[in-house]
């Protein structure tokens, strides 16, 4: 009986050694793995479909009007956790792990927009169209692409902290180094005050972002599906920009040069947030998009103010 007793207990301290080490070592996953699952807690399913890129992952609750969510690069469908299970009400709401993140194929190789894109039109096949996307950061970037190429698919596109132009912050390093490069990325996304991205997180986002999806993007593919001001001028879709007024990574300053160049757009900012409102301030920002989706779709400018608006700025 006693040694039964001490093989529990050992069993138990490898069990809670096993643990900890995973905290320590690989906080990130399992952060990840604890908000995917608060997804399907609040009552999404969890489903696969089939894409010319492979299998792809999302999460689906609610019904009427279809409005998908779009995380930003190196993260996944768990970053919208506590603001996807508020829409359910009035949509059906999909989550989705864009192509080469989370769960979505392909989990290994060169990933590249026109693979994204591709999950991204298998995703939207699924539903009735228009739908409307919501897109944070690299999500944005292709919920407008994507509006381009396909603009009757797309009723609107709300981009938070994203867009197609070319970024202003080229002092931050793609994939940090070490500790103090990450740091400085991390304080250009959060608000000045919020609470700082503790050391042995900021270790493992040094590793996970040389192995995970952004160290798998190409800077010549990034650089080749920016958008230039003239193609911007022509989107047809109308666009709600909503931008966390904290952001340094991509400032305000981004922002206000879309609006000077697409023709049906509107600002929303929201004080005290940064880069990823979603995660940062959820209460706040799901009260800002809930207010922006029930408002009609910014309507088009005339050309002539548009082209005013552009030299304006210039």
């Amino acid at each position: 009986m006693k040694k039964i007793l001490i093989t529990v207990v050992v069993l138990l301290l490898v069990v809670v050694l096993a643990g900890v080490l995973t905290v320590y070592f690989h906080p990130i996953a399992l952060l990840s793995a604890m908000k995917r699952r608060a997804l399907v807690k609040s009552g999404f399913a969890k489903s696969t479909l089939d894409s010319a890129v492979g299998a792809q992952t999302v999460f689906t609750a609610g019904s009427g009007p279809t409005l998908i969510f779009l995380h930003g690069a190196g993260d996944n469908a768990g970053t919208w956790e506590k603001v996807a299970p508020e829409f359910t009400g009035n949509y059906r709401v999909v989550v989705a792990d864009l192509a080469g993140h989370g769960e979505s194929a392909p989990a290994a190789g060169p990933l590249k927009f026109d693979t994204m894109l591709a999950g991204l039109d298998a995703v939207i096949a699924k539903q009735q169209a228009p739908v409307t996307l919501v897109g944070n950061s690299l999500g944005a970037w292709l919920a407008m692409l994507y509006a381009m190429q396909h603009p009757e698919r797309v009723a609107r596109v709300v981009a938070v902290d994203g867009g197609p132009l070319r970024g202003e912050r080229v002092d931050l390093a793609k994939l940090p180094a070490n500790r103090e490069e990450a740091r400085k990325i991390w304080d250009a996304i959060l608000d000045p005050g919020s609470p700082r991205i503790p050391d042995f997180i900021l270790d493992d986002v040094v590793r996970v972002s040389h192995t995970g999806a952004i160290g798998r993007m190409d800077l010549a593919d990034l650089q080749q599906n920016v958008v230039t001001d003239e193609r911007l001028q022509s989107l047809s879709v109308p666009i709600d920009l909503m931008w966390g007024e904290a952001d340094r990574l991509v400032p305000l300053d981004y922002a206000q040069r879309m609006v000077a160049r697409i023709p049906a757009v509107r600002l929303t900012t929201i004080p005290r947030c940064g880069h990823i409102p979603q995660g940062e301030c959820p209460a706040t920002f799901s009260a800002a998009l809930r207010k922006v989706l029930a408002e009609t779709a910014p309507p088009p400018r005339p050309a002539s103010a548009v082209e005013t608006a552009v030299g304006k700025e210039k």
